[in-house]
């Protein structure tokens, strides 16, 4: 068992909202359950007792309660759940009309502003308003193309009012990735932005909307939010955002009622393999589950400040956002995570507006570490109860970092998930210990395992992520994908009727989850499996590299092992640097870990969510051509690994 980094209090553990739902479902259900493992023993074993009670728990307003709670629960791709319920996803996350904070928003240093519940219900109202004079109704779509500002919450809940669907991507995307991913889900009503702000700079999105526009041949109307100039000039064919929101006399909400697996959201997959893939969530189950991560694993309660450094255009942003619906307070960021001489102005948002539950990559908290920033002296975080990180596996440095420089009495809590599933299969809990590099606990209500090659369930050996009983949250299917043919691809192939979700993982005999890297970019040397995470978790300790990214290369009828790195400004990649990296690979996993060769890089390419991208590395070793470029938010970076003269010896 690793470390033990921070225990909860029993104080902590008895005013959780997770300690007062085990009392709820023992008196419900006449059970004994007293800790956290039992808990989640019986949300897995009694899957329609748990979800039933937990929409009853967390009183999400349904319109309509009645049917099975769970039909065709052995076909996991056929399984539906609650099947004849109905609600309104907007009415659950408006359901306040007060003059408490709603939404705190800062754009960098240069913007900052509030929104009351009744500023939020309001806006969402005279938006809603022109959206119906627009023609806008059930199932169809609506586009932003905008940064994370209480503009896009506004669009977002005012086109799910109306039980229409909507899909967002940030504004940093080109012009061919918005159109990839927009062309094909058809939309009706283009919302824009006129420009953002980031690293201190300001960035005109004008021409490109008017490109966008011009390849969306289905638009019928834009919207545009002026946003970095309040006279920017107005596209075509477009009504200006704060004309329509200023109505003295708002107009009165009439939510439309959808079933629970109508179509709420369209997510897309990276697209660095190929055009993007169209995930399509369902409402219910977006909420329901939502509910269940921020009220009984991230312990939100009524008023907390939940923040999260995330873009529109990565499902965290849509994680965010469900918090309404408990009553917190979301606190939105635009901007870049560092201003100029290394300014932590996150830090600045926790401190000045006392944020609870701060959200964020593991890539910045590595980051934070490499700069040697110690946070604990600058800032007073009283006020923060937990961390969260995803994007991809922690360190147990970055772990170790975070106790020791930013703050010893908070919950450290990585989680893991995806877009696929726009929620988490890992997660953490305040009734639990953080190890040192474990993600807490399971999901609860997920029945998550590892599976060997064999299809059988293992712990503590490395294997597939798997969820081998249907979750609410399962996508509705993918757009324009009638006979789930593509679907059942993506996640069924590798074992039947079992959702294999592309993790390398392993399970401990006390049920924490440590993390490896993705499975389809396991490295393969001599038919040994290695997660790439195991890698980088060494390398990046050394105080020289920057970041690194590591490829399997075929090679003389083998695979070989080929680190790339970044390096700090005028340190040299000589052979005594390549012997350190070396025998830290070697001396803390195995020598088969070790690369056959390491390669120095100006730059890694990563996509717009800041995860580094194996894959289109890969192809680039192997000349191969890159699908889909327009993925990534630095492609020039890929150049550099095509026809490497190091790569033929």
């Amino acid at each position: 068992m690793n470390k033990i980094l921070w225990q909860p209090t029993e104080e902590q553990i008895k005013n959780s909202i997770s300690w007062d739902f085990i009392q709820k479902i023992n008196k419900k259900f006449n059970l004994k359950i007293d800790d956290w493992d039992n808990l989640y023993q019986w949300s897995i074993n009694n899957p329609v007792d748990f979800w039933q009670f937990f929409g009853q728990f967390s009183k999400i307003k349904f319109s309509t309660k009645t049917g099975e709670i769970l039909q065709n629960q052995d076909d996991f791709i056929n399984s539906i759940w609650f099947k004849d319920y109905k609600l309104n996803f907007a009415e659950n996350l408006l359901l306040s009309q007060s003059t408490d904070e709603a939404i705190i928003f800062w754009a960098e240093d240069k913007i900052k502003t509030t929104l009351t519940h009744q500023n939020l219900y309001n806006q969402v109202a005279c938006i809603t308003q022109w959206l119906k004079k627009q023609g806008v109704k059930k199932g169809d779509v609506v586009a932003g193309f905008l940064p994370n500002m209480p503009q896009t919450i506004i669009s977002m809940l005012a086109t799910t009012s109306l039980g229409a669907i909507w899909s967002s991507c940030s504004p940093d995307f080109g012009v061919n990735g918005v159109c990839e991913r927009f062309h094909q889900i058809k939309p009706k009503i283009f919302i824009c932005v006129d420009g953002y702000y980031y690293n201190s700079k300001t960035h005109s999105c004008l021409q490109k909307n008017e490109q966008i526009i011009a390849k969306l041949p289905t638009l019928e109307k834009i919207l545009q939010v002026n946003f970095i100039d309040k006279n920017s000039t107005k596209i075509n064919n477009a009504d200006i955002f704060s004309d329509i929101i200023n109505n003295k006399n708002p107009p009165k909400l009439d939510f439309i009622q959808v079933e629970f697996n109508h179509p709420l959201y369209i997510m897309f997959s990276s697209g660095t393999t190929g055009i993007p893939k169209c995930i399509v969530h369902g409402t219910g189950g977006t909420l329901i589950q939502h509910k269940k991560e921020h009220l009984l694993h991230t312990n939100i309660k009524p008023s907390d400040r939940l923040f999260y450094y995330t873009t529109c255009g990565w499902m965290m942003w849509n994680w965010l956002v469900s918090a309404l619906s408990s009553d917190a307070v979301l606190m939105l960021y635009d901007g870049a995570p560092f201003l100029k001489n290394n300014r932590t102005i996150l830090f600045d948002y926790i401190q000045q507006e006392k944020i609870n539950h701060f959200g964020t990559s593991a890539k910045y908290i590595d980051t934070l570490r490499k700069k040697d920033i110690d946070v604990s002296k600058t800032y007073n975080l009283s006020s923060l109860k937990t961390i969260l990180s995803t994007g991809s596996a922690l360190s147990v440095d970055g772990f170790d970092y975070v106790y020791q420089k930013i703050k010893k009495d908070v919950l450290l809590s990585s989680i893991s998930g995806g877009t696929d599933i726009i929620s988490c299969f890992a997660l953490g809990s305040v009734m639990l210990n953080v190890l040192r590099g474990e993600l807490q606990t399971r999901g609860l209500g997920m029945a998550v395992e590892i599976y060997n090659d064999d299809g059988k369930s293992v712990v503590d050996e490395k294997g597939e992520l798997v969820c081998s009983s249907s979750f609410p949250s399962k996508p509705v299917g993918f757009f324009n994908d009638e006979s789930n043919q593509k679907f059942k691809q993506a996640y069924f192939e590798k074992f039947d009727n079992i959702w294999c979700h592309g993790d390398f993982v392993s399970l401990t005999n006390y049920g924490t989850m440590i993390f490896y890297g993705r499975s389809d970019t396991l490295l393969n040397p001599g038919g040994v499996r290695i997660g790439t995470a195991e890698i980088y978790r060494q390398v990046e300790k050394l105080p020289e590299i920057i970041e690194s990214i590591v490829v399997g290369q075929n090679y003389q009828n083998d695979i070989r092992v080929i680190l790339f790195v970044k390096i700090k400004k005028d340190i040299p990649l000589d052979d005594d640097l390549k012997t350190k990296i070396r025998v830290q690979i070697r001396k803390n996993t195995t020598p088969r870990h070790v690369p056959a060769k390491i390669i120095q890089v100006d730059d890694i390419p990563r996509t717009k969510s800041g995860k580094i991208t194996e894959q289109a590395v890969r192809c680039a070793v192997h000349n191969e051509p890159i699908k889909n470029k327009n993925a990534l938010a630095n492609p020039t970076a890929l150049e550099q690994y095509y026809n490497m003269r190091a790569l033929l010896e």
